[in-house]
């Protein structure tokens, strides 16, 4: 039986934030993250060692699905080797499949897989994102705390213009990093805003 650590997950919720904000999606949010982002969503920061961890067998989370799309999150998806596997599974129900990742790791993963990369490497100089996802991505979402996020990515930025890229101001502190990401739109117009709009409706 094939199994993977799960953190929790959501069904018939929408997707908040990025190039699919609003639409209807199923979430699995898979345990454990080593990369250690101060103002983790799922609480990952300090390791997350108290946080809820339960191994799901794949068969169990494929018969709780209800969205036509499915988001694999975490932590940080791609530390496990079995999520081509878990990703093949849901593709054969007729679903479609994304994952969100830091872009620290990496595994071959089907060209139908909508990737949103989250680089990380800013805040954790440990786990530099590695080189082929620039390319690989789909979409690239930056949380922005100071502002200087963008100077740091500036060069693999200015070589990936044709994928779409979202700034998403880091929640915690949104009462000053929206109005800081609204400036950096202004220099930046060919940029989107994320506003994570799930948390704003209150829904998971």
């Amino acid at each position: 039986m094939l199994e993977i650590p799960v953190h929790e997950t959501f069904q018939s919720t929408i997707q908040g934030e990025g190039y699919w904000v609003g639409t209807p999606v199923d979430f699995i949010r898979l345990a454990g993250c080593p990369v250690g982002c101060p103002w983790c969503d799922t609480g990952y920061g300090d390791g997350g060692m108290n946080l809820p961890r339960k191994v799901r067998s794949f068969d169990s989370l494929i018969a709780e699905l209800r969205s036509p799309r499915v988001v694999i999150s975490g932590g940080e998806p791609l530390i496990y080797a079995q999520l081509p596997q878990l990703i093949q599974t849901i593709e054969a129900t007729v679903r479609t499949v994304a994952i969100e990742t830091s872009g620290s790791f990496w595994q071959d993963i089907p060209n139908s897989v909508w990737v949103t990369f989250s680089p990380k490497h800013h805040v954790s100089p440990n786990y530099p994102v590695i080189p082929l996802i620039w390319k690989r991505a789909n979409e690239i979402k930056i949380v922005i705390e100071t502002g200087s996020e963008l100077e740091f990515y500036a060069e693999y930025l200015e070589l990936n213009d044709q994928i779409p890229v979202f700034l998403q101001p880091e929640w915690n502190q949104r009462d000053r990093t929206l109005p800081l990401v609204l400036e950096l739109l202004k220099k930046f117009p060919h940029y989107r805003l994320s506003v994570q709009i799930h948390k704003w409706l209150q829904v998971p």
